[in-house]
């Protein structure tokens, strides 16, 4: 072996670069277990894939990374002085050098040292008085943070910020400050802005809202660091909601957001650093907030208002203690994080944990994709319409299974449940049944009949565009509301005459006009909501029941 092999073959595989950032990982830390530390160091390179993916701060968190180097950078030189040659002759140098002492320290600046001072000697909330509800909402850059923070503040009445925005604006209201200059040039090239900055930016605003009951903070935190960091400064969150989405996904809606909104975080090397950086701290962030029992995560791949829809039922389970629990997701599917076609490069413990973290939801996800699948009719109609006659004929000409719900709701009082137990007696002491469980009664029987049915004939639903839009968006979209019109006048005649029949005497023209009363306040803005979405038939059920249904199938004819 000649002299010159040892030194080429440290150089060709990285070793000096491999030395120097174990080096500076060892000196920002000090840890008391030096030998564990390299250990876990070692690792994470085998995970990115080799020492040729090693920089000088690979294992120094973003809030050492601002600190000078050892010695003056004298400790470097000197210890790989023996191991390559001066000169830029030599073929395999190739490392990044440190920066030199004389960079310029963001977080040592002076320019808001008073006020981030100021701000470390205040608790953000009132200790006198119970802090609001803190949701997190985190995921890849294009996941969607921003549009689905603002419809859980918009839904819960609660304030809302953008830790992107909120640095955005700081930059642009202070474009001569030094210290912001920089944090520019960090964010634009796709890194994350210094941890204290920003969590002073954070505790500034949260200082703002002494009154909200709420607070949804979007895009923050981007590591575990942060995380800790916000917990200590400020409050344990009580929810966070993470948008998994696959990396090529995310790339997509990053690069079609740049051309629509210019934004400069958007660039092409921007937007592949930014996606590096959360596949980087993405599982160890969630692991750490599933281990505190705090973290939710949602397939964001879907249409957001599909998206949305499962957040608020969580939203409505974690944080509203009456509701009646609800299945959701809540572990991590490594898939929604890593791009499938990086799959394959899985270690096999994180493929068997895939499996077993989506083995659950399996049949549950099957089914829910069926019902959308599912013919849904809505016939809508005041009392002696013709609802029901009018539906049982369609179900037996379509093979469609007719769902009424004060049926539905008598069945179930029929079971010895807790939840038949509360409907009995909501209903003893005249109160409505909440809509909640409703549709859990509605979705149950629905599911059951999706084998031996077409579709569904949905009878005297919805009474309400509440009702409307939480079907939408827990169960199925509607392809058809029938909407049979019927005068007062017909509608009391014929429901009198139906009470006589019946030898009841529960119906007279007092109580029908309350009914009818209570029908017309709720079936206008019904009419109105499926109007916009072109899908509402106005039928003249004052004609026979034959007429009418022959106008009915037509409509049907024409759709299906």
């Amino acid at each position: 072996m000649t002299s010159g092999d040892p030194k080429e073959y440290l150089a060709r595989r990285e070793i000096p670069q491999l030395f120097e950032g174990l080096l500076n990982g060892l000196m920002c830390y000090r840890p008391d277990d030096p030998v564990d530390y390299l250990e876990n160091c070692l690792q994470k390179v085998k995970e990115l894939g080799g020492t040729e993916k090693i920089r000088w701060d690979t294992f120094v968190g973003p809030d050492k990374r601002n600190l000078p180097p050892l010695n003056g950078g004298q400790a470097r030189r000197s210890f790989f002085r023996n191991v390559l040659p001066e000169g830029g002759n030599f073929p395999y140098r190739r490392y990044d050098r440190l920066p030199p002492i004389h960079q310029f320290s963001i977080e040592s600046d002076t320019d808001l040292s008073e006020t981030a001072e100021l701000i470390e000697e205040y608790e953000v909330f009132d200790p006198s008085r119970p802090h609001p509800k803190i949701i997190l909402v985190i995921g890849g850059p294009g996941s969607g943070k921003g549009t689905q923070s603002l419809k859980i503040a918009e839904r819960y009445g609660f304030e809302y910020i953008s830790v992107g925005e909120l640095l955005r604006k700081k930059i642009h209201s202070t474009s001569s400050n030094r210290k912001w200059i920089l944090i520019a040039k960090i964010i634009t090239t796709g890194e994350l802005a210094p941890q204290e900055t920003t969590i002073t930016e954070i505790k500034q605003k949260l200082m703002q809202m002494p009154d909200s009951e709420g607070i949804v903070i979007d895009g923050f935190p981007r590591d575990v660091a942060q995380a800790l960091s916000f917990e200590d400064q400020i409050c344990t969150p009580d929810l966070v909601v993470f948008l998994a989405c696959a990396s090529h996904k995310l790339q997509e809606r990053l690069q079609n957001r740049a051309e629509q909104q210019g934004r400069p975080d958007d660039n092409i090397k921007a937007i592949q650093r930014r996606l590096m950086n959360f596949k980087q701290n993405a599982v160890p962030l969630v692991n750490y907030f599933q281990e505190k029992g705090l973290i939710i995560t949602f397939d964001a791949d879907r249409e957001e208002e599909e998206v949305f829809c499962d957040i608020s039922a969580a939203v409505d389970n974690k944080l509203i203690p009456a509701k009646k629990p609800v299945a959701e997701p809540s572990e991590l599917d490594l898939n929604l994080i890593i791009d499938s076609r990086e799959a394959g490069d899985l270690e096999p413990h994180f493929e068997e944990q895939r499996h077993e973290l989506m083995a659950p939801f399996g049949d549950d996800c099957r089914l829910r994709e069926e019902l959308k699948k599912a013919k849904v009719i809505f016939v809508v109609g005041g009392p002696g319409s013709g609802k029901g006659t009018q539906c049982e004929k369609l179900s037996e000409k379509y093979g469609l299974s007719s769902v009424a719900i004060s049926e539905l709701l008598q069945n179930d009082l029929g079971t010895c449940t807790e939840r038949s137990k509360l409907i009995k007696d909501l209903m003893e002491h005249g109160d409505q049944v909440p809509m909640d469980i409703i549709l859990e009664i509605l979705k149950e029987t629905m599911t059951s009949c999706l084998g031996n049915s077409k579709g569904f004939l949905l009878d005297g639903f919805p009474r309400e565009t509440k009702q409307a839009e939480e079907f939408e968006c827990k169960i199925s979209k509607p392809n058809i509301v029938l909407f049979l019109d019927c005068s007062p006048e017909t509608m009391t005649s014929r429901l009198l005459n139906r009470s006589k029949a019946s030898h009841r005497n529960d119906a007279n023209k007092e109580t029908i006009r309350r009914r009818l009363d209570t029908y017309y306040q709720a079936i206008d803005p019904i009419i109105t909501y499926y109007e916009r979405k072109s899908i509402l038939y106005k039928i003249n059920a004052e004609r026979s029941p034959e007429d009418v249904f022959l106008h009915i199938c037509s409509v049907v004819d024409s759709v299906f």
